[in-house]
């Protein structure tokens, strides 16, 4: 039945069925993995018997798998396709020119270059030319005149070369975002059955009729059936959108599917669907087809639409396309992002827009700062424009007094288009285009180096956001220690040994107790391998504790394979595997007379409370009471923990004939009465490297704690060794359930209030679950107590810290131990799970940092003197005395050789001295700015010398008043040339920020830096002496050339003077490139917030999503107008009509930085209360604000709505007076006003946030 009702879509993408082979088609399995629970097995038992059945139909054997040879593994990838989907295709070339095409500034320097060079291919009569005034007349003769075309020409050429370097800055981009992608998932490997052998494969090379072994923490790659299972659960959510975990199991529901996560237990699976054929891969075809159609309704109505909807149509173009790059990519391994659940969509969109959209702080910062100096670049070249116009037009037909004469107008025009080139390059030098382009390249780099250091980036911003962390929230096991266990200590048969005792010390009966144990119930996966070179320690595979376990089992002469090999998975009767809840493991054995045994082990706290009996020195078992077991505590367990040892119990149970068969599900009657076997201690030793890394932690002013699941003395221990706790520190070491009970309130809930007591001196967080570190991390992020808000990141290894990692500002995922589910869930994979590499990170995100920061200090000293240079000489001259070819050489080519000299800097270990900056730090520090304008001053001196009297020195003829299509002067030459050598020896000073005196410390490390520097030196000879006509140079001779060269040299000498100056004394200078301060949002851009296009541009310092509070604005400013109104008992309509004043206008934006603070999209989960600052204060005054989650519309929705506020609050209209409860306007927005005339009118605290609104008013 099911077979039929799907055929039409099988069959379309469907490869043809080869069913000659194998005893089912791809059609049969493809309908058998779209039902569920019964009807699948129903199916399989219907179509095949059993799972026996469909094995030997796909021609594998359930216990030894697929052969392996490769022309059946060829023969099933023909018949049931590869496992892996075809990632979209990436933009072409061409497609990323017309994307550089777009930029504002190019088009129209473009549509200049055409007018020019139309205009000058008319030529006017010569009879008239003579009356067109002096201006234009002069010393023309007809070679000259020809060679009018050539500066539009160089205009378009310079124009090309622009957009080809740009066009192929992305390309490369892109291409390493792909090379990245591909790299993450050729790591993922799955473990399979082949020829009776485990083999881990990758996951592209798993095939229909493979056996996949499954465990907690897997992604599963591939559709499959369950052959036989441990208390397997599994999280759907990603196809199903349902939250709570499946149990899958033989009776009742065996199928799996791929995408979905394993979230507890163990199992082996027969695969039956690949790539496009399997669950996820249908999805990902369908969605493949929407999307395109998607694609083409956009085109079209981009084209409909105006400039500023275009814009965002593009964002969410970026973000459909790169979704798709990122879920698309080879095969299995894809971004399976959960599908359906909204936030996670909105977190997807979020992540995969990588490689173009996604806007980090340091992006806010930097697209802010060049939105500003663009608009002052445009101001600039407006005044240019109309003063040359209004002296040309003055001089011509008022001082010479002449009539506008038709046969004129050309050479008119003429004029003026060359005024206009002349205000367009004063903008294009103005507006900094390098910027963005620094920052790719900067970042781009740092991703690239950092993957030698061991980090593996999968979100470019996390790369610098790592250099302003402040806190680290680390695991311990594996990244502070070795993740080699080793047991060390076992109290054993009533004696305590110090280390592994002989093994005819243990009386035979506890022997053979402890082996079977240890050896049935490890993981089957588990296991110690020999070692890969000779004489090397031995590998251990799995889980690390049951190695040590194994380990110790090989110590005490006891081959653990043996017994595994006569107990196969297979004979297993129940297995309770390890999970975060019951903190232990028990396998249990049904014996030949129908008895049961159930071995368990776990942390010995937890399973000695369970233990009633222990086995003593003649092997019998004796009565544990009580207190015998708080004697063993003190006696046994507290002596090995303060070692920092892990302790562990293991234990055993008979169940006899005579009780029955037990209630294997009633967990808490079978853990208990248990029989006490022995306590080991296993140690973990600490890397050799970690205390040296916490150190230039703790020196570079970021704090680290430790989150762990160990008790709180093995904590204790280690942290002291890695000198997270030092002695005479004031710090707290507290377990998991001592912090959640002062955290929470009396009704149970988290307040902000209370952790932010504790987690400024907390250090090590004991025994602490999953959401505990969570809950910590979120703790520390939403904390206002300190003045910067905190930046944490996060290292995590378990599905379970998948929370943690996406809330963390960086999360950092273990490369070996961690599972696909945390390597999802974070942002930078640690592939040698070593904390000395986080170190590293944060050098690389200081360095990125501080590059930017670098490039920005030169650009703008270029910015300034040309933009001053354009403007002076061209109101004075009337000519602009850096000609349009030379300002796009100067800008364009130098600003991106520049960039990609300054942004390649690597990083030393002195980046590592000095405090995070703040999320608000500004980019432009007072010693920058101190250079900028020092060195400005410097070259302005310069230029206008030898502007204004450079042909006196040089006894050369005057370039000043030249004609319109004069030659070349070689005084204007001098000018250009020595600009350029002052930008060359001022790149060298721009290497240092900090204030240093010597700039050329470590400058041969850096040899794109020196290549660059001598590679412009030599284009730039070549400009000069060949450049001719099109840049408007005459070649110079050896004595120019020195006097240039030394000019520009005078520029490090010049430097050394500049840091002669103290900052401190220069109290004028200020900074710039800020962060949006919450407090200080200018009037004029509260005005210009419904201008989307200003959104798009500075993201300001908001955390992710927030920028809709942007689009609810206006909105809110209305309704905080019309609270304030009530309260001061103006007329509603009033207040919705009056401009605000200035001081309304700062408490509204106070209220709306309240707001902020409390709300987020992504936030909406907890309760309202549990939200400090606003809530608690909101109960107070005479108006409650409630948040209605459901109407914000969420940042990454539909277009339609994104239009929908807009439209709205552009015309607010006026609300009908409030009935007392609801006030229309604000249902809108999402934030319900109420009045609440029951509450006394209580003063607010000093401390909320809506002091200032409740005082002013």
């Amino acid at each position: 039945m099911a077979n039929n009702s799907y055929s039409g879509v099988k069959n379309s993408v469907a490869e043809p069925n080869h069913d000659g082979e194998f005893g089912c088609s791809l059609k049969e399995l493809r309908s058998l993995m779209e039902l569920r629970g019964a009807e699948g097995l129903y199916k399989i038992q219907e179509s095949f018997g059993d799972v026996n059945g469909l094995c030997s139909r796909l021609k594998t054997s359930p216990v030894d798998g697929l052969s392996g040879q490769p022309l059946d593994i060829d023969k099933r990838k023909e018949a049931f396709g590869q496992n892996f989907i075809p990632p979209k295709k990436p933009k072409t070339f061409l497609q990323l020119v017309w994307e550089a095409l777009q930029d504002v500034t190019l088009i129209i320097l473009e549509v200049a270059a055409i007018v020019s060079l139309g205009l000058s291919f008319y030529k006017p009569p010569d009879s008239e030319s003579k009356n067109c005034g002096k201006a234009a007349g002069g010393v023309e003769d007809e070679g000259e005149s020809e060679a009018g075309w050539i500066e539009g020409a160089a205009i378009l050429l310079s124009v090309i070369c622009v957009v080809l370097v740009t066009a192929f800055n992305d390309w490369s981009k892109e291409k390493q975002f792909r090379g990245l992608q591909s790299r993450i998932e050729q790591e993922q490997k799955f473990t399979v059955v082949r020829g009776g052998q485990v083999i881990p494969i990758p996951v592209a090379e798993i095939v229909v009729g493979d056996i996949a072994q499954i465990k907690y923490g897997d992604l599963l790659p591939a559709d499959g059936v369950l052959i036989q299972g441990n208390d397997l659960k599994i999280d759907e959510s990603s196809l199903t959108g349902e939250s709570d975990h499946v149990k899958k199991s033989l009776e009742k529901d065996p199928l799996l599917l791929s995408g979905t996560h394993v979230m507890e237990g163990s199992g082996k699976m027969v695969v039956t669907a690949v790539g496009v054929n399997s669950q996820t891969g249908i999805i990902f075809t369908l969605l493949g087809a929407a999307e395109d159609d998607e694609d083409e309704e956009e085109e079209k109505k981009k084209k409909e639409k105006e400039k500023k909807k275009e814009k965002k149509n593009k964002k969410q173009d970026g973000s459909v396309e790169n979704r798709k790059k990122a879920k698309a990519q080879d095969g299995a391994a894809m971004e399976m992002q959960p599908l359906n659940s909204d936030e996670a969509e909105g977190e997807e969109k979020r992540k995969s827009n990588l490689p173009k959209k996604e806007k980090s702080v340091l992006q806010g910062k930097l697209t802010k700062l060049a939105v500003q100096i663009g608009k002052a670049g445009l101001v600039m070249s407006a005044i240019t424009v109309i003063i040359l116009v209004v002296l040309f037009v003055v001089d011509t037909f008022w001082v010479q007094g002449l009539p506008w004469e038709k046969e004129c107008t050309p050479v008119y025009i003429q004029f003026f288009v060359k005024f206009f080139i002349i205000g367009v390059t004063v903008l294009v030098v103005a507006v900094p285009e390098g910027l963005p382009l620094a920052v790719t390249i900067s970042l781009a780099y740092s991703v690239k180096k950092m993957m030698k250091d061991n980090n593996l980036v999968r979100h470019l911003d996390a790369c610098e956001t790592m250099g302003n962390a402040t806190a680290i929230c680390s695991d311990k096991t594996g990244t502070l220690t070795m993740n080699r266990m080793k047991v060390v200590q076992v109290n054993i048969a009533d004696k305590h040994y110090k280390k592994v005792p002989e093994p005819d010390v243990i009386p035979a009966s506890i022997m053979d107790l402890l082996t079977v144990g240890i050896s049935v119930n490890c993981a089957y996966t588990t296991k110690i391998m020999p070692p890969e070179k000779e004489g090397g320690l031995n590998r251990q595979v799995g889980n690390k504790t049951e190695c040590a376990l194994l380990g110790f089992a090989m110590d005490l002469k006891k081959d653990y394979q043996a017994i595994r090999n006569e107990i196969p998975e297979e004979k297993l009767y129940k297995v309770y595997t390890f999970n975060s809840v019951r903190k232990s493991m028990s396998t249990v054995l049904k014996n030949a007379d129908g008895s049961f045994r159930m071995f368990s082990k776990g942390a010995s706290e937890i399973l000695l409370k369970k233990c009633f009996k222990i086995l003593t020195a003649t092997g019998e078992a004796k009565v544990f009471r009580p207190r015998d077991r708080d004697d063993m505590v003190k006696r046994v367990i507290e002596p090995m923990a303060s070692e920092g040892l892990r302790t562990i119990c293991l234990a055993y149970r008979d169940f006899p004939v005579s009780e029955g068969e037990p209630d294997w599900d009633n967990e808490n009657e079978i853990l208990s009465r248990l029989t006490c076997v022995c306590i080991v201690g296993i140690e973990d030793p600490v890397r050799p490297e970690v205390p040296d890394a916490i150190k230039k932690c703790q020196r570079a002013g970021i704090t680290v704690r430790m989150v762990t699941g160990d008790n709180l003395n093995t904590a204790r221990a280690i942290a002291t060794k890695c000198g997270i706790l030092q002695v005479g520190d004031d710090f707290l070491c507290i377990e998991g359930k001592e912090f959640n009970r002062r955290i929470r309130n009396e009704k149970g809930e988290i307040e902000q209030e209370r952790i932010d007591k504790i987690w400024p001196k907390l250090r090590v967080l004991a025994r602490s679950s999953p959401t505990d570190k969570h809950t910590l991390v979120k703790g520390i992020i939403d904390s206002t107590v300190v003045e910067q808000r905190q930046v944490v990141a996060v290292t995590g290894d378990g599905t379970n810290d998948g929370p943690a990692l996406k809330k963390a500002d960086v999360g950092f995922a273990m490369g070996i131990a961690g599972t696909d589910v945390a390597k999802e869930a974070s942002d930078i994979i640690l592939t040698d799970d070593n904390f000395s590499s986080i170190v590293k990170a944060v050098m690389w995100g200081r360095n990125v940092y501080d590059s930017i920061s670098k490039f920005l200090q030169f650009q703008l000293t270029v910015n300034v003197v040309a933009v001053i240079v354009a403007f002076t000489g061209a109101c004075i001259t009337q000519d602009s005395p850096l000609k349009a070819v030379q300002m796009l050489w100067v800008n364009l080519i130098m600003d991106t050789f520049a960039s990609l000299a300054l942004a390649t800097e690597p990083p030393t270990e002195s980046l590592l001295l000095r405090k995070p900056y703040g999320r608000n730090k500004p980019l432009i520090s007072r010693t920058m700015m101190k250079n900028i304008l020092g060195h400005a001053v410097y070259q302005l001196t310069i230029i206008f010398t030898l502007l204004f009297a450079g042909e006196k020195i040089f006894d050369i003829d005057s370039g000043r008043n030249a004609p319109l299509h004069a030659p070349p002067s070689e005084h204007y030459t001098i000018v250009f040339n020595t600009f350029v050598m002052m930008q060359l020896f001022n790149e060298i000073n721009a290497r240092k920020i900090h204030g240093e005196r010597n700039v050329f410390e470590g400058i041969f490390n850096n040899l794109i830096f020196c290549s660059i520097v001598f590679g412009t030196f030599v284009i730039q000879i070549v400009i000069v002496q060949f450049g001719g006509k099109p840049f408007s140079c005459v070649g110079l001779n050896i004595e120019q050339w020195l006097w240039c060269v030394f000019l520009g040299f005078g520029c490090l000498l010049w430097g050394q003077i500049i840091s002669s100056i103290p900052t401190s004394r220069l109290k004028f200078l200020k900074t710039a490139g800020h962060g949006t301060q919450k407090e200080e949002i200018p009037d004029e851009e509260l005005e210009e917030l419904d201008d989307l296009d200003e959104i798009d541009h500075a993201e300001r310092e908001l955390r992710r999503g927030q920028i809709l509070w942007f689009r609810g604005l206006n909105r809110i400013q209305t309704q905080m107008d019309v609270v304030s109104a009530f309260q001061s008992g103006i007329s509603f309509q009033a207040a919705v009509r009056r401009q605000p004043s200035s001081t309304s206008q700062q408490h509204d934006i106070r209220v709306v930085n309240a707001f902020r603070s409390s709300l987020s999209p992504y936030e909406g989960l907890e309760k309202p209360e549990s939200r400090s600052s606003i809530h608690n204060f909101m109960t107070h005054p005479e108006f409650r604000i409630e948040d209605s989650e459901p109407h914000i519309p969420l940042i990454d929705d539909t277009d339609a709505e994104d239009d929908a506020p807009t439209k709205r609050n552009a015309t607010p209209t006026p609300p009908p007076p409030p009935s007392p409860n609801q006030n229309n306007n604000a249902v809108d927005s999402g934030i319900h006003l109420f009045l609440d005339p029951s509450k006394p009118a209580t003063p607010s605290t000093p401390g909320s946030p809506m002091h200032s609104l409740e005082t002013s008013l």
